[in-house]
């Protein structure tokens, strides 16, 4: 079941967003869990933000533009990142989205979910400064 995400999910949402940065070896932790906490619950106020009923997940959408997916490790090859997409392309006809060109498994996702690679950056566009891929997806 997916559903608008509320104040409330932030700081679970936050958890699965900074659990996702420390567990990913290649990946620079920049924030403290009480800065992620204050990130989630600005997006939720400032974005389009759904989540499933345990808060395990949830995605972002800001017009046609998704700044953020992020699925807990056990949320993961269950559907859940598909259900959350499929929310997010509703009432569009495009969508475009970053990713960092080291997570394949996420580009994977993205390219198996009809979003093809439309430019790159060496990283001086985030604050990371990581190589990332810019993927859009059009309704056909």
């Amino acid at each position: 079941m997916i559903r608008p995400a509320t104040a409330s999910d932030a700081r679970a949402l936050a958890t699965v967003l900074g659990d996702w940065v420390r567990e990913t070896g290649w990946m620079p932790v920049l924030h403290t869990r009480e800065e992620d906490q204050g990130f989630l619950a600005g997006l939720i106020e400032t974005a389009e933000v759904w989540c499933d009923e345990t808060a395990t997940g949830f995605i972002a959408r800001q017009g046609d533009t998704v700044p953020a997916l992020y699925l807990a490790p056990a949320a993961r090859g269950q559907g859940l990142g598909t259900a959350l997409l499929t929310q997010a392309k509703q009432d569009r006809d495009h969508l475009t989205l970053w990713t960092f060109e080291a997570n394949e498994g996420a580009r994977r996702f993205y390219a198996r979910n009809g979003f093809t690679e439309v430019d790159r950056t060496g990283g001086t566009r985030n604050d990371e400064g990581l190589p990332d891929v810019r993927l859009d997806w059009n309704r056909a």
